[in-house]
């Protein structure tokens, strides 16, 4: 990211669509487009402004085509990568690059699914791989379980310490009214639901929600003169290691490690500046594989980091502070979210679940299996 400038662009408006179980028959582009609007709303644009448009969704193969043409809008600079749920976190830096180049001013990054209406196997197909297919696993969780289990092995990881990551996402999420889960959870509630994929039972694993929703980013100069404080961009990182989990170089190590590092150079910042980290957490595993590679704990203490509730509230590293995918929602790809919280946590906006004289927030995405990650660092007007 050598040619993108800390701190260039903004994200300047950010919002959900409906969340949970949407209404019957609403389309992807029709949560795509309620996010859009109200996100336009939150920062006082129009879709009159938009001349940058990025989109990604399992349900469209031409996602960005159909949005436009739901909006009614022809804009000169449009963008549909799709390498999983850090789609988004690239599509900002895409979107920062755009800005400086003068391709485009005013760029909307939009996601929706319907996935819990429609049911997964139509949300998301699933496609053969010679080398894996044969031996049935359950995608994706079986990837992840492996990792998890080599983890395990290699480091002394618990069962417990995996559960503990889904604790704290849910005493964040009991602190949060958009979350999809309402009711307290304990070590030994994880330990003792369905078991999915060894080591996982159900509670390890994301929740299966319909929801989507859109930011906004512009120039620097523009974001000053808008509705709400800018969240700038101040540094931004991509890494993809693997497609399929066979094929993953490491199963301890993520492609967070280069992604966090490409960040924090450009940020100027390190893993202490960082006020709220928000995670993409499909499985427990990833939070503690991410918090290692991002540089918050060493590789292999991920496990003893996140017990006794440290990254829970109240703890001393806010993490993943609107209850992640774990207890939040998770519309199949929740890159988007973590970006719209970060947000909102520089704005202070939160609520009972604010991070006191929030400065630095980091959004850190996942796509495929553990296959592709991107990390966003964001900062209030102090830190430019």
């Amino acid at each position: 990211m050598d040619g993108l400038k800390r701190g260039s662009a903004a994200i300047v408006g950010v919002a959900e669509s409906d969340l949970g179980q949407v209404a019957e028959d609403m389309s992807v582009f029709d949560l795509m487009a309620q996010g859009t609007r109200r996100a336009l709303d939150d920062c006082g644009l129009t879709l009159k402004d938009v001349d940058g448009l990025f989109s990604a969704t399992t349900q469209s193969r031409m996602s960005v085509l159909g949005l436009a043409e739901y909006l009614g809008i022809n804009p000169p600079y449009i963008g549909s990568t799709i390498v999983g749920g850090s789609s988004f976190e690239y599509h900002v830096a895409h979107a920062m690059g755009a800005i400086a180049q003068g391709l485009c001013n005013v760029a909307v990054i939009a996601y929706g699914s319907t996935q819990r209406s429609v049911g997964r196997k139509q949300a998301s197909v699933r496609e053969v791989n010679p080398y894996e297919t044969p031996f049935k696993p359950f995608l994706p969780s079986s990837a992840y379980a492996l990792a998890a289990s080599r983890h395990m092995h290699e480091f002394g990881t618990t069962r417990e310490q995996l559960a503990a990551v889904a604790v704290a996402a849910r005493k964040w999420a009991l602190l949060n009214p958009a979350a999809w889960e309402k009711k307290p959870l304990t070590i030994e509630g994880v330990l003792s639901a369905r078991m999915v994929s060894y080591p996982f039972t159900v509670r390890d694993c994301c929740l299966v929600t319909d929801g989507g929703g859109a930011i906004v980013v512009t120039s620097a100069e523009r974001a000053r003169s808008l509705k709400k404080p800018p969240a700038y961009v101040l540094g931004c990182g991509q890494s993809t290691t693997h497609a399929n989990i066979s094929s993953m170089p490491d199963l301890t190590v993520t492609g967070a490690l280069a992604a966090g590092q490409a960040a924090y150079k450009m940020a100027k910042l390190g893993p202490s500046d960082v006020d709220a980290v928000e995670l993409y957490d499909a499985f427990t595993i990833n939070t503690i594989l991410f918090l290692e590679d991002l540089g918050f704990c060493n590789k292999g203490e991920g496990g003893a980091f996140v017990s006794d509730g440290r990254i829970a509230p109240n703890g001393s590293l806010a993490v993943n502070t609107n209850g992640g995918g774990l207890s939040y929602c998770h519309p199949g790809m929740y890159g988007l979210f973590l970006l719209i919280e970060a947000v909102r946590q520089l704005r202070g906006e939160c609520g009972a679940r604010q991070v006191k004289d929030c400065e630095v927030a980091l959004a850190h995405g996942n796509g495929g299996v553990l296959s592709s990650q991107a990390t966003v660092i964001l900062g209030t007007p102090a830190t430019v």
